[in-house]
C-alpha cells in the first residue's frame, strides 16, 4: 500500500461530497445532488484502488470508472441547465 497525501486528501474530499450529495437528496428530494454524490463516490473508489497499489493492474477499469463519474457530473449539470 502506497501512502500519497494528495490521493488521500482527494479520497477524503470525495467521501465528504458523496455524503453531502446523499444528504441533499434526502433533504430536498432532488436527483442532481445524488448524481453528483455518486460520481464522487466513484472517484473515491478509484482513489482507494490507487492507494492500495492496485492501479497498475486495473488501468482500464480505473479509466472506465472515472469516465462514468465525469459523464455523471456532466449529466447532472446539463439537467440543471436544461431545467425549465
Amino acid at each position: 500500500m502506497t501512502w500519497d497525501p494528495v490521493i488521500t486528501i482527494n479520497l477524503v474530499l470525495c467521501v465528504v461530497i458523496l455524503g453531502l450529495g446523499i444528504w441533499a437528496y434526502v433533504k430536498k428530494k432532488g436527483d442532481v445532488p445524488l448524481y453528483i454524490g455518486i460520481a464522487f463516490g466513484l472517484f473515491a473508489v478509484s482513489h482507494i484502488i490507487t492507494l492500495l497499489g492496485l492501479a497498475a493492474g486495473l488501468t482500464a477499469f480505473l479509466i472506465t470508472i472515472r469516465l462514468i463519474a465525469y459523464l455523471l457530473v456532466v449529466f447532472a449539470l446539463c439537467k440543471i441547465l436544461l431545467k425549465k
